[in-house]
């Protein structure tokens, strides 16, 4: 029996319970907006699911297996046994929790939850499919409507996924064996990611990128110190090479490659993983029915306020476009809401911060001296080695630095890059400056607990200033 369709209305429907959308519904309701969350999967989108949080969690559990395996030094000799699929069942846990966690604040704030794909049927209607033989649909009616659908991973001509012999981040995420051999397609911060995570737990990775160095968009020595710390895990790079085709094999795959001047090189593993970035979810939505275009690339557009080019209708997340974090998204869900709900709110990405979980961590927030140089201003840069940190030491850890840009006139801080470990935590206090409008002296002059990794940020500052202790000045 096919359940018939039924109609409801809502002020607030919202598509997508991502980072983006699960916030932006959580707020409106907490605004005394009668919200809507639709959602086809699972609560918490690919962040939690897919993404974000499994990664980390794999990460930090071979992170754990290598240190233990490799702390000669320290005195301490062991070697640890991994047991991938515990692992799995571990991460598992960690995502159980925390989807679960969503769908209860969702509730508990008044959010009605609402399972199903949605796709726009003209101005201020969407129709809700459900899930599963014989459970019909739904339309509902809106005032106003939040597109959070998020983003997937990118397929290269002749690489589909098939999640067995190619893999996607998701797939890779989700292996119950170790590969003995990997061929990973893309130098980029999930590639990296996941190279570190697969040579850590003895695979012999062989990463293939097109452009000339990993971790493209990243500065050359922020990303270089990332590239030889996974060269002596074992990883190999394969720099100018582009991903042709492969084929199947006895043993696994075989993947061939080509350079610019067309030549051809061939690599054997058990599976190969293709991780060349992500693109917006937004062929699902029926967008024309309220007139609604994309652009080139399927990002949708959006003004200061996350309205689109509809005037009910707004985006948050990976489908409003760059940079494609969750915290982001997270940020424009709040604001979202408080428009519609006629609160003053609006947009401000001077200081958005950027991490990549690789060994060592990178963290970036604000300019780079050359972006500051650019927007007129004119730079001075401050840098602290890890190598002199005395907490840093202490954690076996001597790769890396902090820098920090600021505005030699007014002292105002504009920018930091920060690579080494415990990078993502640290830039925290480089994104308050910048969104403050501190200046290098009221960093400097903050006292700094002692012996910590933060206290790089401070001697960096003060060489900036030309007043450090710890580092010699510039």
């Amino acid at each position: 029996m096919v359940v018939g369709d039924i109609s409801t209305g809502t002020d607030v429907l919202v598509i997508g319970a991502g980072p983006g959308g699960y916030v932006a519904a959580i707020r409106a309701a907490q605004l005394d907006l009668d919200t809507t969350l639709v959602e086809k999967d699972a609560y918490g989108g690919t962040c939690l699911n897919r993404g974000c949080i499994p990664s980390k969690a794999l990460i930090t559990a071979t992170d754990v297996a290598h240190e233990a395996g490799n702390a000669e030094a320290m005195g301490v000799h062991a070697d640890p046994a991994v047991d991938l699929q515990g692992m799995q069942s571990w991460k598992g846990d960690v995502v159980d929790q925390l989807t679960g966690g969503v769908e209860k604040l969702c509730k508990a704030n008044g959010v009605n939850l609402v399972e199903g794909t949605a796709e726009f049927a003209g101005n201020g209607k969407a129709r809700v499919a459900h899930g599963g033989q014989g459970q019909g649909s739904e339309t509902i009616e809106f005032e106003h409507a939040v597109v959070a659908t998020g983003s997937r991973p990118i397929e290269i001509p002749g690489f589909e996924f098939d999640e067995e012999h190619v893999l996607s981040s998701t797939g890779a995420l989700a292996l119950d064996e170790v590969p003995d051999d990997l061929v990973v397609v893309g130098a980029g911060y999930i590639g990296m990611e996941l190279s570190t995570v697969f040579a850590k737990l003895g695979t012999d990775v062989t990463v293939v990128e097109m452009l000339d160095q990993a971790l493209p968009g990243y500065e050359e020595d922020v990303a270089r110190v990332v590239r030889e710390r996974a060269e002596e895990l074992g990883v190999e790079f394969q720099f100018g090479e582009g991903a042709s085709d492969w084929e199947q094999t006895a043993e696994g795959v075989r993947v061939a490659t080509e350079t610019e001047a067309g030549d051809r090189s061939e690599y054997d593993a058990d599976k190969v993983l293709v991780a060349v970035g992500r693109e917006p979810v937004t062929d699902t939505l029926n967008l024309e029915a309220i007139g609604l275009d994309p652009d080139e690339n399927g990002f949708l557009q959006t003004d200061h306020e996350g309205r689109t080019d509809v005037e009910n209708v707004f985006a948050v997340g990976d489908v409003a476009g760059e940079p494609m974090l969750a915290h982001k998204g997270s940020h424009e869900g709040e604001v979202v809401a408080e428009v519609i709900a006629g609160e003053p709110a609006a947009m401000d990405y001077q200081a958005v911060p950027a991490a990549v979980f690789t060994d060592p961590e990178i963290a970036t927030v604000g300019m780079t001296e050359s972006e500051a140089a650019d927007e007129g201003f004119d730079p001075v840069v401050g840098q602290m080695p890890m190598q002199a940190s005395g907490r840093a030491l202490t954690l076996g850890e001597r790769d890396g630095f902090v820098r920090v840009v600021a505005d030699e006139e007014t002292g105002f801080v504009l920018g930091g890059q920060i690579v080494g470990p415990e990078a993502s935590e640290m830039i925290a206090e480089l994104a308050l400056a910048i969104e403050m409008g501190a200046t290098l002296e009221d960093v400097g002059s903050t006292i700094h607990t002692h012996p910590t990794l933060a206290e790089a940020t401070m001697e960096a500052v003060k060489n900036a200033q030309g007043h450090a202790i710890h580092t010699l000045n510039r």
